[in-house]
């Protein structure tokens, strides 16, 4: 290992001292998974890979993105990173000692109720991997806690295919099938929803906004088809915007789950932090951790674990999950960047993704050969464009000006997708130029 410090003879006399004279010898891997190939990777020092990594990261396109699809990009205040990077904060693996890590258990304990008084539910877990984990989480929760025999949880068609993969996997297992219900105009279909409804049904699932950024009009209805079958309601959104849609309690959510990483975190193309909130009956089935506050023998407020119902903590025949801990650094940065903002400033950045997507569909929809947004109703960052051309070619032609967007597939309709957030909304005039250049101007 060309980044191991160690040296042979330390090598060596850390063998003998386990017994072994391989490092081999520590790991029983079938023969059948072994690689015993070469990676081909030249070894290189620590300043050769830097170098290395630079280089290739120099033939990057440097573009703006208006790509949306559950990547938001919002900025993130520098007070985010100078408190979360502190040393006490950072090298904190798990909050197993509350005696000594008070401050980080309180900054989750916030995080746990700033997601509480978004969903309107009673509990709230210090964090899941992303949304599409969380969903897992609350369709196995379904299956465990449903009244009646159930094996089948039903989701809108539109489901991203990302968010479809990591959910079949979760339901592979314990044999839960994965159905979807129809959308119309981009929006629950809600009497193909309650045909496709049976008492075999343990979940219902909807998002708002939905896969193309519109705020579903008509969850009261969609949560009504789920109760009358006995079936848990899950709804599906993000930490931003909660704060200016009803909450989902309201109108008889049971689980909320979604993207709490567009509070802290600045888009990361993969790593993420979910959120998971649930009725106050289902305490003892959410996954993951729970911290809680109480007093000590002084008299003092005082936060501990109070709920670990991961693997690593209890049996694993009583465990409901195996989450990660190390997502509560991130739910540190997410609790930061909230308070930063205060519930004003929190308000302020949610209506200006309201307002931002809604100015520039209105000014792509006076160019020729563009139709937006295609759907009625309310959009929230994002929303798909119809286009005369080939959505691929105006994609390229957006690419070659410095500006990434996205085709999708509609339901076989060849459309754009963008995606307007506060650290993009700068360079619509360039997006609007470039799709005027394309498609000719209005």
């Amino acid at each position: 290992m060309p980044y191991v410090t160690h040296s042979e003879a330390e090598r060596s006399e850390m063998l003998d001292a386990v017994g072994v004279s391989d490092p081999d010898d520590l790991f029983d891997i079938p023969d059948s998974l072994r690689f015993d190939d070469d990676y081909g990777i030249e070894a290189h020092s620590e300043r050769g890979t830097r170098a290395a990594v630079e280089g290739i990261l120099e033939e990057s396109a440097d573009l703006t993105e208006f790509l949306g699809g559950g990547h938001y990009d919002h900025y993130v205040p520098s007070v985010v990173d100078h408190l979360s990077l502190r040393g006490e904060f950072l090298t904190s693996y798990t909050q197993y000692q509350p005696e000594i890590t008070q401050g980080f258990l309180q900054a989750l304990f916030e995080f746990q109720s700033l997601v509480v008084e978004l969903t309107g539910l009673g509990v709230a877990n210090c964090s899941m991997y992303d949304r599409s984990t969380a969903l897992g989480e609350a369709v196995l929760l379904a299956d465990r806690v449903r009244a009646t025999d159930g094996d089948r949880v039903l989701v809108p068609e539109n489901l991203p295919a990302r968010v479809r993969s990591v959910l079949d996997n979760y339901t592979d297992g314990p044999d839960i099938t994965v159905d979807t219900y129809p959308t119309s105009e981009g929006t629950v279909d809600v009497d193909g929803l309650a045909a496709a409804v049976d008492d075999d049904v343990s979940l219902v699932y909807a998002a708002t906004p939905n896969a193309w950024g519109v705020v579903e009009p008509d969850l009261d209805a969609v949560s009504d088809v789920a109760d009358d079958h006995g079936a848990l309601f899950c709804v599906g959104s993000d930490a931003v915007a909660l704060s200016v849609l009803e909450p989902p309690a309201a109108y008889g959510a049971d689980v909320v789950v979604g993207d709490a990483g567009v509070l802290g975190l600045p888009t990361t193309y993969g790593m993420g932090l979910g959120l998971f909130a649930c009725r106050e009956e289902f305490l003892r089935q959410v996954p993951g951790r729970l911290v809680g506050a109480g007093e000590d023998d002084a008299g003092n407020r005082a936060y501990t674990l109070t709920l670990q119902t991961r693997e690593q903590h209890i049996r694993r025949e009583r465990a409901t999950s195996n989450i990660c801990t190390n997502q509560a650094w991130l739910a540190l940065r997410a609790a930061i960047h909230a308070a930063w903002l205060g519930p004003d400033g929190l308000t302020d950045l949610a209506e200006e993704c309201v307002t931002g997507i809604a100015e520039t569909c209105a000014r792509i929809d006076e160019l020729d050969g563009f139709d937006a947004p295609v759907h009625d109703g309310h959009h929230f960052r994002e929303a798909l464009i119809d286009t005369d051309a080939p959505a691929a070619d105006v994609v390229d032609h957006c690419r070659h000006a410095g500006l990434a967007v996205r085709a999708v597939d509609d339901g076989g309709e060849d459309r754009l997708a963008v995606c307007v957030t506060d650290t993009n909304r700068a360079r619509v005039d360039e997006l609007i130029d470039a799709l005027a250049g394309y498609g000719g101007a209005a």
